[in-house]
């Protein structure tokens, strides 16, 4: 019966697994099988032949190869600057010597975690339109990196708390600035935290539609997001082609979490706990 107990939780998350991992299975049978026919035929089956021409037309003809480096591009280097201003911030309100101002900024960062992103549409277009970047990645990568702040500088304080002031002392009495103690200490201590950051933002990045699909208009230019609805209007006749497309934007990011779960929960938690 012990045994019994035990296993019972097991069975409900294998069960749960399986509904939420067979959507992806069967977009990614679909994805290997011939054509329309033989996923009507045996929808929710096995491919009797594996076919990978899918994977290569929709590579090459549909631009999935211009979307997906575009996307990769636009959320490596925004989730690296968000880091970077995000770092800065939280040392400057959690190791300098400025008390009053220092909770005053850290409640604002904490009043931005509140707005929905989707309320800023309007005045993010307006000044992107204004600042003569729009059709460009730029257009983007602004709001990226400054959507991110607000959680990045929370992760980021919470684990920069937890470094032991001494560190800190040692490295100013061996004549380090504060430049110097921010880039050559506290960095390389926080590095847990800051990929922890760097995956969600990424992950964010990658997965954001909203103002990819307004800000944009050139084909060249697109993430993969906005890609793949047209690669739908285009190919929606050919569900194995589309099945494709889908596989290319899934995979990346399943890859990742499977990867890197671990320093997820790592940075997430790291400083909740001081010894």
């Amino acid at each position: 019966m012990r045994v019994l107990k035990k296993s019972i939780p097991h069975l409900f998350l294998m069960a749960y697994l399986l509904i939420i991992l067979y959507p992806f299975l069967f977009v990614l049978f679909s994805s290997v099988k011939t054509d329309n026919q033989a996923i009507a035929s045996n929808p929710f089956g096995l491919p009797s032949s594996i076919i990978f021409d899918n994977y290569i037309n929709a590579w090459v003809n549909a631009k999935i190869s211009t979307y997906f480096f575009n996307s990769l591009y636009i959320g490596v280097l925004s989730a690296c600057l968000s880091i970077l201003f995000a770092a800065m911030l939280a040392f400057a309100v959690t190791r300098m010597r400025f008390n009053r101002l220092s909770a005053v900024v850290f409640q604002l960062i904490l009043l931005g975690m509140l707005i929905p992103n989707n309320s800023l549409l309007l005045p993010i277009y307006s000044m992107m339109r204004n600042l003569n970047v729009l059709d460009t990645h730029m257009a983007l990568i602004l709001p990226y990196v400054a959507n991110a702040i607000p959680f990045s500088v929370i992760i980021l304080a919470a684990f920069m708390r937890s470094i032991p002031g001494e560190i800190e002392e040692a490295a100013v009495m061996d004549g380090l600035g504060s430049a110097g103690v921010f880039f050559r200490v506290m960095l390389p201590l926080t590095v847990p935290a800051i990929v922890t950051v760097f995956i969600i933002n990424f992950l964010g990045n990658w997965n954001e539609f909203l103002l990819a699909n307004y800000f944009l208009s050139k084909d060249e230019l697109r993430t993969l997001p906005v890609g793949m609805v047209g690669f739908r209007d285009a190919y929606n006749t050919n569900y194995a082609q589309m099945s494709a497309g889908i596989v290319f934007s899934v995979l990346p990011v399943m890859i990742i979490y499977a990867v890197l779960q671990e320093k997820i929960i790592e940075g997430v938690t790291a400083g909740s706990v001081k010894g």
